[in-house]
């Protein structure tokens, strides 16, 4: 386990401040965890709507049931393999882009400061 023994302390005026709980808020990490993505060069996404979870166990329960028929599609010889593999990577594809999509911190462009007098020219 890393050790973080270096404390840093900023001072910000209430906007500041105001602004950056309701970041962190959104995104769903600590406020320590927030500030060093945001150092590490990383903008943490919103945390995904409730309706995400519900999204991805569909999607999940109908890779398995791909699985499932392709199981008996085997035994019982009905099945074109190739054409089936390829739906099945599609799906995981799209799995783990929806996942990537709304979970995965953005890397930084460049700064987007709103507040002139908290970073000045």
């Amino acid at each position: 386990m890393r050790k973080r023994s270096i404390s840093v302390l900023v001072r910000l005026n209430e906007k500041e401040h105001q602004h950056l709980a309701h970041q962190v808020q959104k995104s769903g990490l600590s406020q320590e965890a927030y500030i060093r993505s945001l150092i590490n060069g990383y903008v943490p996404k919103p945390l995904p709507p409730p309706d995400y979870y519900a999204m991805m166990r569909q999607l999940h329960a109908i890779g398995n049931n791909l699985n499932q028929l392709a199981a008996k599609a085997h035994t019982t010889g009905h099945l074109d393999r190739a054409a089936f593999q390829q739906e099945a990577d599609q799906l995981r594809r799209a799995v783990q882009n929806i996942q990537q999509a709304v979970t995965s911190p953005e890397r930084m462009d460049e700064p987007n400061f709103t507040n002139s007098e908290a970073h000045p020219p």
